[in-house]
């Protein structure tokens, strides 16, 4: 059986971790064949600390790698050879033998350039004080150049013909630099240069890859940010350019003749974060100080981050949103104890329009619906608290019912050491009411 990790907040919940210990080996099972990345681009911040104590911030590649599982990068990721390059040797410092030679690349994936970086940067700064909390790396502006114009968007097969890569980058720094002015990004020819050493040293392959992978063994597909940032369902405009639900995965899936085969493993933690702007209902500043965070920090494009109390309507959203889950990963099981018992559960929230303990869903696309939903949960504040208290077994059946699915794997540390699996909880949260429905 496949497995598709997401993350059902706004990121940071820890699906690095989560993946590092579905990679590990573990007698009588089966070896993982490769972990399969198919959203976003080298913004993931997936961090995974070893029993050794080494420590590696994963963002192109899978958060397998420290047990030697391969990663592929699907048709969906955006790729940014610079990053990944830099990252490999970060990898190979840590003892990590020859990374690039732990990866393949689908010739379709497209590229993330130092033009789309610098474009990113120009009008996230034009904002001001209206920031998005972008992470600067030019995720979305690789998106929107793609959709806008399909054909001229350059790829990671594109790295192989130097003379249509040229073209393509032309084009593309031309049209923002018209659109925006001055980029602060190098010339075509480095880039080239820099493209083509990234085509001479990671393996190219074709859309059939990701069939050979399925059928010799298991793989997990490694999601990226978090449902709530989702760029259809999240709460606009604070929201990535990316689809952060299992629909990315299955898509691949299905293309690769096996539909529905993977799990679908939803990753929480015990207390709701976020990086940057947007809505937070459950924030309480007293808690950063409780609960430190050693891998995230104010980041300069980002901004603050941001902890709160776990937040059930959101996290419940998220769930019917991707369409249900089928267990959960709960991570942070230490940070009750930690909090010393002032972590609590809010089940609704008080809203202009009255009590809410469910947030309203709509079909994917209205963004107008999203933003007036933004105002609204901008508005809010919790109510209904459940207190588990610090019993690491009450939080995960408490999260089991909140979001109606077991607990399947428990992580009470960094390391893949630290999990649990199999123990499948379920208890109660207070009942729903009709309210907001």
């Amino acid at each position: 059986m496949h497995t598709i990790v997401v993350d059902l907040g706004y990121g940071d919940a820890g699906k690095g971790t989560v993946v590092d210990r579905l990679c590990a080996p573990r007698p009588g099972a089966a070896p993982v064949t490769a972990v399969v990345r198919f959203n976003g681009g080298a913004q993931a911040a997936h961090n995974v600390v070893t029993t050794d104590g080494r420590h590696h911030t994963f963002a192109q590649f899978g958060s397998g790698t420290f047990s030697g599982v391969p990663t592929h990068l699907s048709r969906r990721m955006l790729v940014d050879p610079l990053a990944l390059a830099a990252e490999a040797r970060h990898l190979a410092a840590l003892g990590v033998p020859a990374p690039l030679a732990l990866l393949t690349v689908d010739r379709r994936a497209r590229l993330t350039t130092p033009y789309h970086a610098a474009a990113n940067q120009a009008r996230e700064r034009a904002r001001g004080t209206a920031r998005h909390g972008s992470c600067g790396m030019g995720i979305g502006e690789t998106a929107a150049y793609a959709l806008a114009h399909p054909d001229d968007a350059p790829t990671a097969g594109d790295c192989t013909s130097p003379a249509t890569l040229r073209r393509k980058l032309t084009l593309l720094r031309d049209r923002l630099t018209d659109e925006i002015g001055p980029l602060a990004a190098p010339p075509v020819e480095a880039c080239l240069d820099a493209f083509a050493a990234f085509a001479d040293h990671v393996r190219l392959v074709d859309g059939d890859h990701l069939a050979r992978l399925l059928r010799t063994g298991p793989v997990v597909f490694e999601g990226a940010q978090g449902v709530l940032l989702d760029e259809w369902h999240g709460f606009h405009p604070y929201t990535t350019w990316s689809t952060t639900t299992f629909a990315g995965a299955e898509d691949l899936l299905t293309e690769a003749g096996a539909p529905g085969a993977a799990r679908r493993l939803g990753v929480v933690r015990t207390h709701t974060t976020r990086h940057g702007p947007g809505p937070l209902v459950t924030e309480d500043p007293s808690l950063g100080s409780l609960l430190p965070e050693a891998h995230n920090g104010t980041g300069r494009w980002q901004g603050a981050f941001r902890t709160g109390h776990f937040d059930a309507p959101a996290h419940a959203y998220a769930v019917e949103v991707c369409g249900g889950v089928d267990a959960l990963a709960v991570t942070h099981l230490d940070a009750p104890a930690r909090s010393r018992g002032a972590l609590r559960m809010a089940c609704a929230y008080r809203t202009p329009e009255g009590t809410w303990d469910h947030i309203p869903t709509t079909p994917a696309g209205d963004l107008d619906h999203q933003q007036r939903l933004t105002a609204r949960l901008l508005a809010a504040t919790p109510t209904a608290w459940q207190s588990p208290g610090t019993d690491p077994h009450a939080w995960c059946d408490a999260l089991a019912h909140a979001l109606d699915a077991p607990v399947v794997m428990e992580s009470h540390g960094p390391t893949a050491a630290d999990k649990v699996t199999g123990r499948g909880s379920r208890s109660r949260c207070p009942e729903r009411s009709p309210a907001g429905r």
